[in-house]
């Protein structure tokens, strides 16, 4: 039996949201999520704007992957952090550029763009949106 390749069709789909990091914000009550909502699960309107979410914020928790399912072997250890952006949305990242005992709760990340995986030597490379310590201190511009 052969190993399931992830479908080319939902990888296409979700490369917009991916690659721009686009969320949404509820127009009623301010809360912004990723990926977008059709409904608020705070307040339940269904009044919500796409928006380009902000490339900064920083690790509420995280942990060490150090036995990774079969399309990351090879690339243990990594970290996958709970970031939340500067507007209050919070995601799922993996954070690179760092050794994992150097990330910690309250760090600082920015987003930078990645390959992800490889679907086999003749499948699909996968790229996306992960996230390391910035480079340049944030301006008060």
């Amino acid at each position: 039996m052969g190993v399931p390749v992830p479908s080319p069709p939902r990888y296409w789909r979700e490369r917009r949201v991916k690659y721009r990091l686009l969320g949404s914000v509820c127009k009623s009550c301010g809360r912004a999520y990723y990926p977008p909502r059709l409904v608020c699960p705070e307040c339940g309107s269904t009044e919500l704007a796409e928006v380009k979410l902000p490339e900064r914020g920083r690790v509420l928790s995280f942990t060490v992957i150090r036995t990774p399912p079969r399309d990351f072997l090879g690339q243990e250890p990594y970290v996958v952090a709970l970031i939340e952006l500067e507007n209050g949305a919070r995601l799922l990242g993996q954070v690179v550029d760092v050794e994992p005992e150097e990330v910690e709760v309250g760090m600082e990340v920015e987003s930078v763009f990645r390959k992800c995986r490889e679907q086999g030597e003749e499948g699909i490379i996968e790229y996306g949106i992960k996230w390391r310590p910035p480079l340049l201190p944030k301006s008060d511009a």
